[in-house]
């Protein structure tokens, strides 16, 4: 399926292959799964980047022309690229200073067989003891009629144009939000459209938890519980939501913690009921808060949690202790309705 960076693909095929760029694009697994990969690049930074699996393709690629295999030579006799140094190229790499082992080990196979399950073929082969990794030259080599081509440095290309297109739209990002700063309370209005314009379902789940953090923890400071461990030495706090760990690190942690009551909160944008109650598996069932990057009205959302559940688990009572365990649901018009409280609240003292 074609998209708005199918045309820049296309553009380095046929710079580099000519009449034969439409064939190529077509016939190669490891050109459509870039494009498939690629097509947050045009859609501002708000979009959900993928530098993870496509630095791992490029670094290994990388090695494989340095070494001039795309010319001639056997690569079944190389000895592989080692994994430090794949990683080092990789950290070095623009976005890429968060870059994890997983991506050369498993993850992008498992990308790539989720696009081509029929595939005979996986784009990383590694062994494990020695740390070395080859690229699949398999999926490098393509032949349109008689003649045979290699992508290697097509797929370079290709890659180096999708980094670029996304850091000029961080550097766009970067620059509205240093603007907005200096704007301050002489044109809040600016301010308000631009935070609202990141509380929608298609921005990058990065950016949603950081502004819906943000948001929660302003509506939750001002609110106070009265407690203590003795009658006559309550007292008075302010509740106060912290983040704990990276954001939307897969690092299986929970999002947002409140103290002194005690909240969990968690940031998602599934309707997989798997995914709820895993999280919920992981705190021992202790009640937790979901904000959901979704308009659809919470009454909804929780309908299609109870639904889906239901017709894996035959047992009422098992989906009914999992769903008694959802303390709150967060959509996006509350985070909405929060915010705008928040702006009243700001723009009153």
């Amino acid at each position: 399926m074609e998209n708005i960076f199918t045309a820049n693909i296309k553009a380095v095929l046929e710079k580099h292959f000519g009449k034969n760029a439409e064939d190529i694009f077509y016939k190669s697994q490891l050109i459509q799964y870039l494009n498939e990969k690629t097509r947050s690049a045009n859609r501002g930074s708000k979009s959900r980047s993928s530098f993870g699996t496509l630095y791992a393709i490029y670094t290994i690629i990388e090695d494989y022309v340095k070494n001039g295999f795309d010319k001639k030579g056997d690569y079944s006799k190389y000895g592989g690229a080692a994994f430090s140094t794949l990683l080092s190229s990789a950290k070095s790499l623009p976005f890429g200073d968060k870059m994890q082992n997983h991506y050369f080990n498993n993850r992008t196979n498992s990308e790539f067989k989720k696009f081509f399950p029929l595939s005979e073929f996986k784009p990383i082969e590694h062994e494990q003891v020695k740390k070395r990794y080859w690229i699949n030259e398999n999926l490098l080599k393509i032949k349109v009629g008689k003649a045979h081509f290699n992508i290697a440095k097509a797929t370079l290309e290709i890659i180096e144009e999708y980094t670029k297109t996304k850091q000029d739209a961080f550097q766009r990002f970067i620059k509205a939000c240093k603007k907005l700063q200096k704007i301050g309370k002489k044109s809040p209005k600016k301010i308000e459209e631009f935070v609202i314009g990141l509380l929608a379902p298609n921005v990058d789940a990065r950016l949603f938890e950081t502004v819906s953090y943000s948001i929660l923890k302003y509506y939750y400071h001002d609110q106070q519980i009265i407690w203590g461990f003795e009658m006559n030495k309550l007292k008075t706090e302010n509740l106060k939501l912290y983040k704990t760990g990276r954001t939307n690190a897969n690092d299986g942690g929970i999002d947002f913690v409140m103290k002194p009551l005690g909240r969990f909160f968690q940031v998602t944008e599934t309707i997989d009921f798997k995914k709820y109650f895993l999280d919920i598996d992981k705190i021992q069932k202790y009640p937790i808060t979901f904000v959901i990057k979704s308009t659809e009205p919470t009454e909804d959302l929780l309908k299609k949690i109870r639904d889906k559940a239901g017709k894996i688990y035959s047992i009422k009572a098992t989906v009914d202790r999992y769903m008694d365990c959802i303390e709150e649901v967060i959509n996006i018009p509350t985070l909405n309705n929060r915010f705008n409280d928040a702006v009243k609240a700001w723009l009153s003292k």
